[in-house]
């Protein structure tokens, strides 16, 4: 192992010999190796398929206009397997990359009543949906339990 003086030694001998032409090439190289590497990084989202577009869901109440953050926003094939399922952000916006085709999305929260829509993705092209929730539930047992209600109340009259 050599020793720290003839480490420095050899240090001090390479800077001399470094003359400012070769210090200015070496940084020049570097510089342009940089701004190749970031031009190739900001070509990347170019590069997505050709067969895909967006699909972007808002979901809001329709009473309110307000934003429900917490729904379940699932899409479906028209075979209904599910392609993926999202969560709304703060927004109530969600956003997901779709193969070209016709999907099925579903969107329910357990306060309000699902909603479904039938969307057809094109290549390189967003599709919005804009979600109004109504007031209701979109369990079915929930649904089963307020229709029996709703019948009793009809057959007793109150």
């Amino acid at each position: 192992m050599p020793s720290p003086k003839s480490t420095w030694a050899a240090c001090k001998s390479v800077a001399l010999a470094l003359s400012f032409s070769r210090f200015q090439a070496i940084v020049g190289t570097l510089a342009g190796i940089v701004s190749i590497v970031g031009a190739a990084f900001s070509l990347v989202p170019f590069a997505r398929s050709a067969n895909t577009g967006d699909l972007v869901t808002i979901v809001q109440a329709a009473a309110s206009r307000a934003s429900v953050t917490d729904a379940t926003i699932e899409v479906l094939t028209s075979q209904n397997a599910i392609v993926a399922t999202l969560t709304p952000d703060a927004t109530g916006r969600a956003t997901q990359e779709l193969t070209e085709g016709l999907y099925v999305v579903r969107i329910s929260h357990p306060r309000y009543a699902a909603e479904v829509r039938r969307v057809q993705v094109q290549p390189r092209q967003t599709v919005e949906i804009r979600a109004s929730l109504r007031a209701g539930s979109s369990s079915p047992i929930a649904r089963a339990v307020n229709n029996g209600v709703s019948a009793v109340r009809k057959a007793l009259r109150f």
